[in-house]
């Protein structure tokens, strides 16, 4: 159908068709849902699940996003093939950049109009303000409010602003939201101390959901395969961290434990250490490795798709993150049977047993890393054999499988029948 033509010859659609504005078609018995949040490539990484369900749902998937935000991995193309309907908006990550943010806003109620939206699934936190808003704000219709905090900005021994601005942001926008999703347990304790909306509900699900056909142990031949593509010697201790390259994922800390090592090895460490991800951060890396003169030792390999292949020739994982919502870097690497070397934060609380699947660090103490490396390289066979056993049971609490029977359950519960469109359609 063209987008300015109604098939004359089906007379019973045309009876159930209405323009948008600017001239567009809608079929009043659609239902249309918009999933918000700030970067591009979010949808593609974090809610492919949970567009299929909604799509299964019967919804029409909107996303909306910054699409001038950089993306290291293109999935525009991907996206639609999906059948979502992409939106570009111009918010920005920090809540501080008040001009872009207003006009986000602008744009999210224009949306609104033009589309009979009647639910908004926003993700971070300024995708969190400005969708509760725009719901609050739209006089159209009523819009389903659902939020998924991927974790409070005002955790426990968050600084102080943090806790004055966002903790009063979260508290007001709490009377707006119909369903707040979280993804560990002090978040949890947090969002049962809000105001939510008369008839909310609280969530709480295992992140993303681990998909724990694809994150598996590896055989020894799968091993040895992946470690040789990478031109790991077999003697060698391999290192792998897997993240965005910002400031919070915290590399640094890792590299300063390397030097330490190196320092007090006479120079001589047979480690090498992978680092998957790419982001703004990435100059500022590389001069950090060169200035600590761990070039030989030091991999940047940016964004990567293969995960489970770099994972699979690893002898540890490192999550050094000074704070995670849940972090499903480290839930991917243990799922594998790769222990893991974590800083110590209310995300890998919930699934790090300190000693039995890797080992609890600072955030700050390069020692704490540098004893954990050492502690894992010195184990055993048979050592490393019962590690990874307590690796992947810790892991298969955060099943793909338990995360998509909860949101279905949270779709399904703000699910709403076409005829109570009908006052967006006399607007």
């Amino acid at each position: 159908m063209g987008e300015n033509d109604i098939d004359s010859t089906n007379s019973e659609l045309s009876s159930k068709l209405l323009f948008y504005p600017k001239r567009r078609v809608v079929s009043i018995i659609e239902k249309h849902i918009l999933i918000l949040a700030t970067t591009k490539d979010f949808v593609w990484k974090f809610e492919q699940e949970n567009v299929r369900i909604l799509q299964q749902m019967g919804y029409v998937v909107h996303y909306a996003a910054n699409l001038r935000e950089p993306e290291y991995i293109s999935n525009e193309t991907e996206l639609q093939k999906m059948g979502v309907l992409i939106h570009h908006i111009e918010i920005a990550r920090s809540p501080f950049i008040l001009q872009d943010n207003w006009q986000a806003l602008q744009e999210l109620l224009n949306l609104m109009k033009q589309y009979p939206i009647q639910a908004i699934h926003c993700h971070t936190p300024v995708g969190g303000v400005l969708g509760r808003l725009a719901g609050r704000l739209s006089h159209y219709r009523r819009i389903h409010i659902i939020y998924t905090a991927h974790g409070f900005h005002f955790y426990r021994g968050a600084p102080l602003t943090n806790r004055l601005l966002y903790y009063q942001a979260e508290r007001f926008l709490a009377r707006y939201t119909d369903v707040l999703i979280v993804i560990n347990s002090e978040d949890y304790e947090s969002a049962l101390k809000l105001p939510i909306k008369k008839g909310g509900r609280i969530y709480r699900i295992p992140g993303a959901g681990l998909d724990l056909e694809r994150f598996r142990p590896p055989t020894q031949e799968e091993r040895q395969y992946w470690r040789k593509q990478l031109n790991i010697d077999t003697d060698t201790f391999f290192l792998v961290s897997a993240g965005e390259l910002n400031e919070n994922k915290n590399h640094r800390i890792v590299l300063e434990a390397l030097k330490k090592l190196r320092e007090r090895s006479d120079g001589q460490i047979n480690i090498r250490y992978g680092i998957c991800g790419d982001g703004f951060f990435r100059q500022r890396l590389e001069e950090w490795i060169k200035n600590m003169k761990l070039e030989d030792v030091v991999t940047l390999y940016g964004y990567c798709t293969n995960m489970p292949e770099i994972l699979g020739g690893a002898d540890a994982a490192v999550f050094p993150s000074k704070r995670e919502g849940l972090g499903m870097a480290g839930l991917e690497a243990l799922a594998m049977g790769i222990p893991v070397i974590a800083s110590d934060n209310r995300g890998t609380r919930e699934y790090m047993r300190h000693g039995k699947n890797g080992y609890l660090c600072r955030h700050d103490d390069s020692e704490s890393f540098l004893k954990g490396i050492e502690m894992i390289r010195r184990m055993n066979p048979k050592q490393r054999e019962e590690m990874s056993v307590c690796c992947r049971a810790s892991a298969e609490p955060f099943s793909k499988a338990n995360t998509i029977r909860i949101m279905r359950e949270i779709y399904a519960s703000i699910d709403q029948p076409a005829e109570e469109m009908e006052l967006w359609k006399k607007k």
